[in-house]
């Protein structure tokens, strides 16, 4: 694998040794510098939208998969591509309809004639960037094709494992306003995807300047710059375990999630996974914000979209039109965070922290 050459960094900062297996080794400032330049890149392609490109880069750092659920023609699909190019990643996509098999996802054997042996033929989930186009247009038995290579990045077709490439990312788009036709993910599969994001359209002055460039430009949409590469997406995904928590942090986060176990609107909490993911997500932010150190604010500013589609809301709230971001949103607002600072600003150790008292929430 061919390592990728470091971007120049300050004199004073603290410099990471090479990772052993051959990647450029990152400290979480250099990671988030060029994630935030990722970001910036995708901006020139998806107008408006910078807080959902953000939560899609803190999934793809984090190690995890994308629910995109929103409305069509709201640049989801233009989304996931321009992550892939921009990155350097293989990509592939899947249109998921009601005839496609399991088979037309993760591969088959085929019978080659030449050597006279069963082939198998990898099928699109053998890529580095999936993305999985209306994923609840398609029936249970092939969306849970996806779930293995979700959970353990492998595929197992006629009795044989094989992993896939490094890294693994799916990015699902799902259309959440038809019903006739679709399938809804079954509980086990949405609970692989470690957060969800909604777009929403964009204010009349953003779109009046979309159309503007456009008709610019010339040409459907800009040519984007790849920065990236596999071997730095892992190596900044490597930077992101250096990121610190605190014990308090570790608490709060267990307090959330404690929380939405015994709300009287929940029926069902959000499970361990739901605590991981939450953990990663936040982490990921602090990089891009440039610390290597968890704050609450962090957890707060992550929370709805890792946890909102991992519950379950009693039934009456759907005649109530109450929606579970609604519901984590009110939870993340009562529960009482601890107040964190840098021991001391500037200096060369900021992974340590005081501890200040709860102030009024």
């Amino acid at each position: 694998m061919t390592a990728v050459p470091q971007a120049p960094v300050d004199p004073g900062a603290d410099h990471a040794p090479d990772s052993p297996a051959g990647r450029p080794a990152l400290t979480p400032q250099q990671a988030g510098k060029r994630a935030n330049a990722v970001v910036a890149e995708i901006e020139r392609a998806v107008v408006g939208k910078p807080e959902a490109l953000r939560l899609v880069m803190f999934g793809v750092l984090a190690g995890g998969h994308v629910l995109i659920e929103d409305l069509p023609g709201l640049g989801k699909t233009l989304l996931a591509r321009s992550f892939a190019t921009t990155l350097g990643l293989d990509f592939r996509r899947i249109q998921f309809t009601p005839d496609l098999l399991p088979s037309d996802v993760s591969g088959a054997p085929f019978y080659d004639r030449s050597s006279g042996e069963m082939v198998f033929r990898p099928g699109p989930l053998f890529t580095q960037l999936l993305l999985a186009d209306e994923i609840n247009r398609t029936p249970p038995k092939t969306q849970a094709a996806l779930l293995e290579a979700m959970a353990e990045g492998q595929v197992s077709v006629d009795g044989a494992t094989r992993r896939l490439p490094e890294p693994f990312v799916v990015i699902a788009t799902a259309n959440p306003i038809e019903y006739e036709g679709t399938y809804s993910l079954p509980e086990a599969q949405l609970d692989r995807f470690l957060l969800r994001v909604r777009m929403g359209y964009l204010s009349t002055g953003l779109e009046a300047a979309m159309l503007r460039a456009r008709l610019d430009r010339a040409a459907p949409e800009p040519v984007l710059e790849t920065i990236g590469s596999a071997a730095e997406l892992l190596a900044m995904r490597a930077a992101l375990e250096q990121v610190e928590v605190d014990d308090d942090l570790v608490e709060y986060v267990v307090a959330l999630i404690d929380a939405t176990r015994n709300d009287q609107q929940i029926q069902v909490g959000a499970s361990p996974r739901g605590g991981l993911a939450l953990v990663q997500l936040a982490r990921a932010r602090a990089m891009l914000e440039g610390r290597d150190f968890l704050t609450p604010e962090d957890v707060k500013a992550v929370a709805v979209p890792a946890l909102a589609h991992r519950i379950t809301l009693k039934p009456e709230l759907w005649v109530r039109q109450i929606e579970a971001d609604d519901v984590l949103a009110r939870l993340v607002a009562s529960v009482p965070a601890p107040q964190t600072l840098p021991r001391a600003a500037g200096s060369a150790d900021t992974r340590s922290s005081d501890r200040l008292p709860d102030g009024p929430r």
